[in-house]
């Protein structure tokens, strides 16, 4: 049976978990020279309606590393872009291809395109959520603090889609996530309310030093995002007390770790001294990106399931 990742809030702990460790592996394997092949002769389909540097050219070198073929599409050089129902591209991609990650706006359409297609659909980015991202920055932070079930992740800025998979990891998993974000600018109320009925442990605040105290991971991201580029005059308003800067940290835990998942616009929600500090894990944040969208596509076509502990 097929599966998709669209939300993280559709996985089960046990899905995390099989994610991790084989992203892991696969990473510890890359590094000591060893090429997988799972994906030989399989092909993956990338259709991006939105921009993108990191989350393309990962899925990208993903599926190579694995002995797969990418292939890039342009939405707006699809039938889609001349309406066709995205039901019918799914039903002919799935005869073409043996997955497809999708970037755009709407998530209902990449909900649409999963529920007609015979073939793994992954989300590499709508506005509502970004699972693929919060997957990887998971990674970096079991990683760097070895757990997660007594880690509190503070998430400094805008509720956007990256706080939403926030939201809907720590809902599954149980860690403490305390979210600062302007109040016009917060997660939608149902999101957060369905997650507090199965985490008491997920919070929003309005002032970023509630957030950051005594964190072990702080967590932001640009103000305006990909749509929103009209408003980020008037965001840099609302959102000027929300940077991460030294001062923040100060109230984190002595060995808090910081991560962005870029672009990183200095001196807005991040200084460049904290970006290219020692606490900063944003390179090994971007990296990870691509070990674990080769888990992803490891497990979803092929359906490798990782060595038990």
């Amino acid at each position: 049976m097929k599966k998709d990742i669209l939300t993280l809030a559709e996985l089960e702990k046990a899905d995390f978990e099989r994610l991790f460790q084989r992203a892991a592996e696969l990473k510890a394997r890359h590094k000591q020279g060893i090429r997988d092949r799972s994906l030989l002769d399989k092909s993956v389909g990338l259709i991006f309606e939105k921009p993108s540097t990191r989350t393309r050219l990962s899925f990208e070198a993903a599926t190579i590393q694995l002995g797969g073929t990418p292939i890039f599409i342009s939405a707006a050089d699809t039938q889609m872009a001349r309406n066709e129902p995205v039901e019918d591209t799914a039903r002919v991609l799935s005869r073409y291809l043996d997955a497809v990650a999708i970037r755009t706006f709407s998530q209902t359409l990449v909900e649409d395109f999963a529920a007609a297609a015979d073939i793994p659909v992954i989300n590499a980015l709508t506005d509502d959520h970004h699972p693929c991202q919060v997957l990887s920055d998971l990674m970096t932070v079991l990683e760097f603090k070895g757990r997660l079930e007594d880690v509190k992740i503070a998430w400094i800025g805008d509720g956007n889609n990256m706080a939403n998979s926030w939201i809907d990891a720590a809902t599954v998993l149980g860690f403490e996530l305390v979210l600062a974000c302007p109040d016009e600018y917060a997660p939608h109320e149902e999101l957060l309310a369905r997650a507090r009925d199965k985490n008491q442990r997920i919070r929003l605040v309005s002032d970023p030093a509630e957030a950051a105290a005594g964190a072990d991971v702080i967590n932001t991201d640009v103000w305006a995002s990909m749509g929103q580029e009209h408003e980020a005059d008037s965001r840099k308003n609302v959102f000027a007390s929300y940077c991460v800067d030294s001062k923040l940290l100060e109230v984190a835990a002595d060995d808090v770790i910081v991560m962005h998942c870029l672009p990183a616009h200095r001196g807005e929600e991040i200084t460049a001294e904290v970006l290219e500090g020692e606490r900063s894990v944003v390179w090994d944040q971007a990296e990870n990106k691509l070990h674990m969208h080769k888990a992803i596509l490891d497990v979803l076509i092929s359906g490798h399931r990782a060595a038990t502990k």
